[in-house]
């Protein structure tokens, strides 16, 4: 049976000479992947460059609910990003954030709330101008809200530390080391009072932005289970330095 959906490009592995399995969060299916055959061919409908990450997909595909790979009657790019393939920052922005995604998603059912979050912030690094190297930093305490552990900010206005382990702020410095502290609170508070639109007003210099960052990858881990190590922040670090 053939279903319509939107979608967001993850990951694409080669699976033949001229084939590739495509792995796409999809607004009716959550996480599955798709055998896309001839996508290499000079000749190709759907084309390998339709498929980078976190391109923004209109799709009919075939659905088994069974099926642990799936097939694309029709694929195109909808909308189509103007800026992201061609902006240094945003395409390492683009990298950074698809990383996280691939070891963040799970689910393979529809959770339309969390694919319309990625979905518009897509959308909206395309068009943004401004505030472009805190936007990273937002997307990721912002994406907490979806997966289930955003911070707990009842004692946000007396706590000076947070714990990352508990996910929540606390008034004494607990006796580990999984924290943000005194150097860093104001930062992290500044960061999860913003909004996408006032991003550009979010003043956290570049050594904070590079701790904050591992602190809140840091946090990742502690709260998803095989999260393991994210390499792609190092090239968006060098970028925005």
């Amino acid at each position: 049976m053939l279903h319509k959906t939107r979608g967001i490009v993850l990951k694409t592995t080669n699976y033949s000479e001229s084939s590739v399995v495509v792995q796409i969060f999809t607004e009716k299916f959550g996480l599955q992947s798709y055998l896309l055959n001839g996508v290499k061919k000079p000749k190709a409908k759907i084309k390998l460059n339709m498929l980078q990450p976190l391109h923004l997909l209109e799709l009919i595909v075939y659905h088994k609910p069974s099926g642990s790979l799936q097939r694309v009657s029709e694929l195109r790019n909808q909308p189509v990003l103007q800026s992201v393939p061609y902006d240094i920052i945003k395409s390492s922005i683009t990298l950074f954030i698809n990383e996280v995604l691939y070891k963040s998603l799970k689910l393979h059912y529809e959770d339309e709330p969390l694919f319309n979050f990625i979905f518009n912030s897509v959308e909206l690094l395309d068009k943004s101008d401004e505030g472009l190297a805190n936007f990273h930093l937002y997307f990721l305490m912002r994406l907490t809200k979806f997966l289930g552990f955003y911070p707990d900010r009842t004692l946000e206005s007396d706590g000076q530390f947070f714990d990352l382990r508990e996910g929540g702020y606390t008034r004494d410095q607990p006796l580990h080391l999984l924290i943000i502290d005194k150097g860093l609170i104001t930062d992290f508070k500044n960061l999860l009072s913003s909004s996408f639109e006032n991003l550009a007003l979010l003043n956290i210099n570049q050594a904070n932005r590079k701790i904050l960052l591992s602190k809140i990858l840091d946090y990742y881990r502690l709260h998803i289970e095989s999260f393991g190590d994210v390499k792609s922040h190092l090239i968006l670090e060098e970028v925005l330095n």
